[in-house]
């Protein structure tokens, strides 16, 4: 685990299973009409219970660069942070991609989060390359963390090698 200290909160990379992460919410890459999907969309149904779905059929269709929150049903976290983001060589990427970062750390803040699970976002099946991803969360969680918050701990948490490898070179430069 690497991990740096920005003022008051200490920012994790870890490699493992967001879903069984122990944080009071974790953000999830969602799509706009915020159907779950397969991939991690199934891990959510399966994991969180027909509770997360419920809610989020109230919520749909979201704007790219908005996020929503739902309970995160049977899941160890409380809440979990839906964010909608860019897709691959969508116009405007990292500006969206930006949007997306502080629509869900604005999310955590009204929500009383202390602990705060991101995935690289976009990089899965939406195709956002781990350059830009890398970038453009350390820069918004750096600037987020910098300012009054009240959020202790952030993880970004990684699936293997590929990804935690850039991340990792990232964090020497925090």
């Amino acid at each position: 685990m690497t991990e740096k200290k920005i003022k008051d909160t200490t920012l994790r990379l870890v490699r493992g299973d967001i879903a069984a992460m122990e944080v009071d919410a974790f953000v999830f890459y969602a799509r706009p009409d915020l159907q779950l999907g397969s991939g991690f969309g199934t891990a959510i149904t399966q994991r969180g219970g027909p509770a997360v779905k419920k809610e989020l059929e109230k919520l749909g269709p979201v704007a790219t660069g908005s996020a929503v929150v739902t309970a995160a049903g049977e899941m160890k976290c409380k809440r979990i942070i839906h964010a909608v983001g860019p897709r691959f060589q969508e116009e405007d990427e990292e500006r969206k991609l930006r949007e997306v970062m502080r629509a869900s750390l604005k999310k955590a803040e009204e929500g009383g989060v202390k602990t705060l699970a991101f995935p690289p976002m976009g990089t899965g099946f939406y195709g956002i390359t781990l350059d830009l991803c890398r970038k453009v969360m350390l820069d918004e969680l750096r600037r987020h963390l910098e300012g009054p918050t009240a959020l202790r701990e952030v993880s970004i948490v990684v699936k293997d090698s590929r990804e935690q490898t850039p991340f990792e070179e990232a964090f020497k430069s925090l």
